[in-house]
């Protein structure tokens, strides 16, 4: 994917969720009723698993957002300054609760403080805080390497704080970076959850993330000249993040995951908080979960990232759902650093440049779809990646399925810039599952191709069911991010089936209660792999 313009957020201090209160009434299958009213939180659907929205990953949502909210985490407007001023980068993406992790930071000013804020909905603020350094002295951090073969960069700073996480309870994290000059920057962090049996894990794509990262110069996509042939052929975590579109310093957090936090705290669901690291690290942390929740652009899988969520599907009966598009996209392995295992993605997007291609050509990191091993990514999705960029109107193609209930869509409502910049289809080829249905047949047009987008919702035979937007600005619309695109009646359709898509989800297997139904021949779903254009 190539980054656009469409994917930058507006200012942080006008990030504001649009306060809206949906009532609900419980069902097994649908939502009876919603309305709109202040911005006090909603009372939510009840859950009993573990006791009333009790987590076992350590969790009171209704609790935690009852904690004071503060807005105070956002990047005040002009306080950017240089990208040396201040910024920073963590020894560990992931933590667990009580996990103490190094600080490494760089600035031009003579001090600097940090503090802690944990993301969640607390009333609309959408953070509060939970720690506060010392003003600490402030040195400017340059050491770093280059790999010739590779282009990797890897700082080599010194670290300047050991932050224990005692108390803190699992969630999205930003740590701001306050230099005494004025400047400010946030390092991302996650504490990620114990266990997540019973609990709607919220999965934060920090592999995609680091992809896109062109700090020192290099990214998966662009090398120092700003050209896809010199770019990074493995991207490391020892190094702050830097985006065109993300100067903050949060990595693609705001524009694929804050929604979605906010959202879920919001609405009182029982949720865990784990990476795609611990897809890879630690899959029995996903044994008993009710549903994995894949954020709005979640492109790079190793092998063991993809089984973790394959035998959640089939040997736990977890619901999955993709909130976006182009997800399990990229073939990738992990590797080490410096500062330790598990902190470098490799991915080569080329089998024949991979030095892997003699010896393990399973292991060799093109994308998923091409030889010499193609395993496509519609095996989990359900659907096909197809194009960017694209702005188009989202066409409901099937309002009877549960999911729809409540929208008041109709066959063939449309929302106008709810589908884009990148878009699946379900293609009618050996691994699309079945039984699959179509929930949205969008026309359009991307770099010249006539195409279609696609949502689809596919079941197992373990009970398990599997959600596919298909559309990156499904995630976002939950909040009030891409509201330059589309309009409100998008925006309360997309928080209305999401709302009634988990509530389902964090009851168990939902397939069960909602199987499958093949409407794919109705579609006119095409033969063949589709344009697959990134």
């Amino acid at each position: 994917m190539t980054r656009r313009s469409d994917q930058a957020r507006v200012a942080p201090y006008t990030r504001v969720l649009s306060a809206v209160l949906i009532c609900v009434i419980a069902a097994v299958t649908a939502l009876v009723s919603a309305s709109c009213g202040s911005s006090s939180t909603s009372s939510g659907p009840q859950f009993s698993a573990n006791g009333p929205n009790e987590s076992s990953a350590g969790i009171d949502v209704a609790a935690e957002n009852g904690k004071a909210g503060t807005r105070a985490w956002a990047v005040a407007g002009g306080a950017l300054g240089a990208q040396n001023a201040i910024e920073g980068y963590t020894d560990h993406a992931s933590v667990a609760p009580g996990q103490s992790f190094h600080l490494y930071v760089s600035t031009t000013a003579p001090a600097f403080t940090v503090a802690a804020y944990r993301i969640g909905y607390y009333g609309g603020a959408d953070g509060h805080l939970v720690w506060q350094s010392p003003r600490t002295k402030g040195v400017r951090q340059t050491a770093q390497s280059v790999d010739p073969a590779t282009h990797t960069v890897e700082c080599e700073w010194q670290p300047s704080l050991t932050v224990a996480t005692a108390g803190w309870v699992p969630g999205e994290y930003l740590l701001k970076l306050v230099s005494s000059a004025g400047n400010q920057r946030l390092v991302p962090l996650i504490v990620h959850s114990t266990a997540t049996a019973g609990h709607i894990v919220l999965l934060a794509g920090i592999t995609t993330w680091q992809a896109y990262n062109t700090w020192g110069g290099y990214s998966l996509y662009r090398g120092s000249d700003g050209s896809y042939a010199t770019r990074a052929r493995a991207v490391s975590f020892d190094r702050p993040y830097l985006d065109p579109d993300e100067a903050e310093g949060d990595g693609l957090f705001f524009p694929f995951d804050q929604a979605l936090v906010s959202f879920a705290e919001q609405h009182d669901l029982p949720v865990a908080y784990e990476t795609d690291l611990e897809l890879e690290t630690s899959p029995q942390l996903f044994q008993g979960a009710r549903a994995i929740v894949s954020d709005g652009h979640d492109e790079y899988y190793s092998q063991a990232m993809r089984a973790t969520l394959q035998d959640a599907r089939d040997q736990q009966s977890t619901n999955l759902a993709f909130l976006g598009a182009n997800a399990v996209f990229r073939h990738i392995r992990w590797g080490s650093t410096r500062l330790g295992a598990d902190r470098l993605v490799v991915c080569y997007k080329d089998a024949t440049e991979d030095p892997l291609a003699a010896s393990d050509p399973t292991q060799t990191t093109q994308d998923w779809r091409y030889a010499p091993d193609p395993r496509p990514e519609n095996v989990l999705t359900g659907s096909l990646y197809q194009c960017n960029p694209v702005d188009a109107p989202y066409v409901v193609y099937d309002p009877a399925n549960w999911i729809f209930a409540g929208t008041g869509a109709t066959k063939s409502t449309a929302f106008p810039g709810l589908v884009g910049p990148e878009f699946d289809r379900v293609v009618d080829i050996a691994t699309t599952p079945h039984p699959i249905e179509v929930l949205s047949h969008s026309p359009l047009t991307c770099q010249g191709s006539a195409s279609y987008q696609e949502s689809a919702y596919y079941t197992v035979a373990s009970g398990a069911a599997v959600f596919d937007a298909g559309t990156m600005r499904w995630e976002c619309a939950l909040g009030s991010q891409c509201s330059s695109h589309f309009g409100q009646a998008a925006r309360a359709f997309v928080r209305r089936a999401t709302l009634t898509l988990l509530t389902a989800f964090a009851r168990g297997p939902a397939g069960r209660a909602h199987p499958a139904v093949d409407n794919s021949a109705a579609d006119h779903a095409p033969q063949g792999e589709g344009m697959g254009v990134d």
